[in-house]
C-alpha cells in the first residue's frame, strides 16, 4: 500500500516523502506568532471530515470604551473572585487589566463564554455580605460602609463598583435598598464583554475535528485509513492546570501505538 505522498518545499529545493501512515499534530489557531494556523482543520475537510466552529479560549476578555474608562483605575488589580456564565463558575484568581478582564477566573470562563452572553462577578465567594452587615450593625453601627468594606476588598475596587452615596453612611444607616445594592454590586455583579483579545493571547483554540470522525483507541480517521489527529486539532479543550498539554501527550501516545 503506498499509503501518503506529501511534497514539501524549502527555499528552492523540493522533496517527496511517502509514508504509510500521516499523523496530524499540528495544533490549533491560537498564538499565531509561534506558527500556528489552520493547516490541521484544512486536511480533515480536504478528506471531509467535519470540524467543530472554531474559537479562541483561555483567553482575557475586552469591554467597549465605557467598561474599559470605569475601570482604568483598577488596571493591575488582582482579588480572588468567583466567575460564572451559562450555569458555569470558577473562583481563583481575578485581574484588571488595561485591555480589559484576565486572570484564571477569566480564562477559564472565556471557554463557556459566547458573543452577547454576560458574566456575573462575585468579589467576595466566601463571605455572605447581608449576615457581616447585620452583625456589624450591633457591633460597630456607626462605622461608615467604607470602612466596613475595606476589610475585605481594596478601597479602589469599592469605590469603583459601589455608589459614593451609600459608601459615606453609617452601617446603622443602611436600609433594604441600600443592602440590596451593595449586595448586587459585589456578589452579583453583571457585565456583557465586547470580544476577547483573541487567538493572538489565546492559549488554546476551542473546537476542531469532530472527536465522532475519530477512533477513540487510536485517533484514526473512520474515513481515511493511516490518517490520523491528535492534540489541540480535535475539538477537545481541557481547563487551565497542564489539562490540555496532558491531552496532546495521552492522544499521540495511543496513536503512537498503532501507526
Amino acid at each position: 500500500q503506498k499509503g501518503f505522498e506529501f511534497e514539501l518545499e524549502s527555499g528552492e529545493k523540493q522533496y517527496n516523502i511517502v509514508g504509510q501512515s500521516c499523523v496530524i499534530a499540528t495544533g490549533g489557531l491560537s498564538i499565531p506568532k509561534m506558527g500556528a494556523s489552520a493547516f490541521g482543520y484544512k486536511i480533515a475537510e480536504q478528506f471531509g471530515l467535519s470540524v467543530v466552529s472554531l474559537y479562541p479560549a483561555l483567553v482575557p476578555l475586552t469591554f467597549s470604551d465605557s467598561w474599559l474608562d470605569k475601570f482604568k483605575s483598577l488596571s493591575g488589580l488582582s482579588v480572588s473572585a468567583t466567575v460564572s456564565c451559562g450555569g458555569v463558575g470558577f473562583k481563583e484568581g481575578f485581574l484588571f487589566t488595561h485591555r480589559g478582564l484576565s486572570g484564571p477566573s477569566i480564562l477559564q470562563i472565556s471557554s463557556y463564554w459566547r458573543q452577547g452572553q454576560e458574566i456575573t462577578i462575585n468579589f467576595l465567594p466566601e463571605i455572605n455580605l447581608s449576615e457581616r452587615i447585620k452583625c456589624q450593625k450591633e457591633a460597630k453601627p456607626k462605622q461608615t460602609v467604607l470602612r466596613f468594606l475595606e476589610m475585605f476588598l481594596p478601597e479602589r475596587l469599592i469605590k469603583v463598583f459601589v455608589d459614593d452615596s451609600i459608601l459615606s453612611l453609617r452601617i446603622a444607616d443602611l436600609n433594604k435598598e441600600h443592602n440590596a445594592e451593595i449586595i448586587e454590586s459585589l456578589h452579583n455583579f453583571k457585565l456583557k464583554p465586547n470580544s476577547t483579545e483573541g487567538y493572538r493571547t489565546a492559549e488554546v483554540t476551542l473546537g476542531g475535528v469532530d472527536c465522532s470522525e475519530l477512533s477513540s483507541k487510536t485517533f484514526e480517521s473512520h474515513k481515511m485509513k493511516n490518517l490520523y489527529f491528535i492534540g489541540e486539532v480535535i475539538d477537545v479543550t481541557g481547563w487551565l492546570g497542564g489539562y490540555n498539554f496532558q491531552w496532546a501527550w495521552a492522544s499521540g501516545w495511543c496513536c503512537g501505538q498503532v501507526c
